[in-house]
């Protein structure tokens, strides 16, 4: 007789049981260094409510052909958000994983795998400008190409309560990237911040989204 008893499947994120998929708008002059505004209708959906976790940040997506943009706004805070450029990956700010071939079926990532992080301080003699850096993918079969200094931009209005970053990748820093070809890619995102906690896109913090391309969800890039 087996010891063996069956899962039960309430001890699972609801999140574990579906594979999302959501629509992105193009938006031109996302690349413009006098920045960008992205209204309510760039939204991304939130699907950690089925988990339980409520959402405490409003993240926006564009796509040109010139590269993709992000727009994340955290509200609720007392203090500023906590950046440090020595402690990237611990630091309140946005991370996005894209996969230029949405190949959604493998475990590890490849050189059309990219993983970003954008922060809304940090930099600067004063620590209080925004950056933004790429960071490797854990266990990744091949790494993407190094993006170039300076290719990955941020912008950032930071208060007490919150803030607002801007961030963009162009189409350079994507290796792969080709709307007119391929529409679709690999996407997932992680809005870290010390008093808000973590919210994610795709699966939570159960799962390991931050190496596992078939964690993500499937963007569609739509006029």
């Amino acid at each position: 007789m087996s010891d063996i008893e069956p899962l039960d499947a309430t001890l699972l994120p609801p999140r574990q049981f579906f594979r999302f998929s959501a629509d992105v708008k193009r938006a031109d002059g996302i690349e413009s260094p006098k920045g960008f505004v992205l209204d309510e209708s760039y939204a991304l959906p939130t699907f950690g409510e089925l988990d339980g976790r409520p959402s405490f940040a409003d993240v926006r997506m564009a796509w040109s052909p010139r590269g993709l943009a992000w727009q994340a706004t955290v509200d609720g805070k007392t203090q500023l958000p906590w950046c440090r450029d020595s402690r990237l990956e611990d630091s309140d700010g946005l991370q996005v994983w894209i996969d230029t071939r949405a190949t959604l079926n493998v475990h590890r990532a490849g050189k059309f795998s990219h993983r970003f992080i954008y922060l809304p301080r940090g930099g600067g003699s004063a620590g209080d400008q925004p950056m933004a850096e790429q960071l490797l993918i854990n266990r990744a079969r091949e790494n993407a190409r190094p993006a170039r200094a300076r290719e990955l931009t941020a912008r950032a209005k930071t208060s007490g309560s919150g803030y607002t970053l801007w961030a963009f990748a162009p189409a350079d820093a994507l290796g792969g990237y080709d709307p007119s070809q391929q529409p679709r890619l690999g996407f997932t995102y992680a809005i870290n911040d010390r008093e808000r906690g973590q919210q994610t896109f795709s699966t939570g913090p159960e799962f390991p989204y931050e190496e596992d391309p078939s964690c993500w969800a499937e963007l569609r890039l739509v006029e």
